[in-house]
């Protein structure tokens, strides 16, 4: 399961927006993938270690929506250092836009795009980590870049 932890904490930071909860989230997806490693079936590890680390994420989230509190996404943690500032300056804007769109997508589009786009899933192992058919895999997925795609600028 280590070599798949990359891409756990990944999934996690950009599922919950804060590098502090998505690291708590891979720990506890951790420890839940030890408590039930009895119903792994050897086929596809990273598929079901990424099922465990979305479940636990949406566990962190309706604790988060239910206590109220919602941190909001740092920049200085998660935006690169630019050597040219007026560039930095747009692509900035850019990140900040695209960030503001994804997350305005529902959570079952989001997580899919996310899977997709920043963590180069396959459609077969999106199906698998979310628990989903292919096919519903692929009709999010065009939902979600429909929606990316129609969305005002300023969303």
């Amino acid at each position: 399961m280590l070599p798949h932890s990359p891409m756990a904490h990944k999934m996690a930071r950009r599922l919950l927006r804060n590098e502090d909860d998505a690291q708590d989230a891979v720990q506890e997806a951790y420890l839940r993938a030890v408590r039930f490693l009895d119903t792994f079936d050897g086929s596809n590890a990273q598929a079901w270690l990424l099922a465990i680390v979305r479940n636990t994420c949406l566990s962190f989230l309706r604790k988060r929506t239910a206590s109220g509190s919602m941190t909001m996404f740092d920049e200085r943690i998660h935006c690169a250092r630019w050597s040219n500032a007026e560039r930095a300056l747009l692509d900035r804007e850019n990140l900040l836009t695209l960030r503001r769109r994804i997350g305005s997508l529902p959570a079952a589009l989001r997580k899919v795009l996310i899977m997709r786009e920043f963590q180069q899933l396959t459609y077969q192992q999106i199906a698998q980590a979310a628990r989903i058919p292919v096919g519903t895999v692929m009709s999010r997925l065009s939902r979600a870049r429909n929606r990316l795609h129609r969305l005002p600028m300023n969303a």
